[in-house]
């Protein structure tokens, strides 16, 4: 096996890794309700994604309130 023959330096480790930072979530404005979601990803307070509704988040409530109340 390949052994390296000297250490990288910490400068040239730092560069290397400069690149794995974790960057900001994008968010944008639903077109439905107008709160702000995350980019291509279902809108958690009113169900839609793309102008269809998908999931309806009043259903979702009464369910998740029933099955606790078990």
């Amino acid at each position: 096996m390949p052994v390296p023959k000297q250490k990288h330096s910490k400068s040239r480790t730092r560069r290397r890794r400069s690149h794995q930072a974790l960057k900001p979530k994008q968010l944008v404005k639903c077109g439905n309700c107008g709160k702000m979601k995350q980019n291509h990803t279902l809108c958690g307070n009113c169900g839609y994604y793309k102008g269809r509704q998908i999931v309806d988040p009043l259903k979702k409530q009464l369910k998740s309130k029933s099955s606790n109340n078990s």
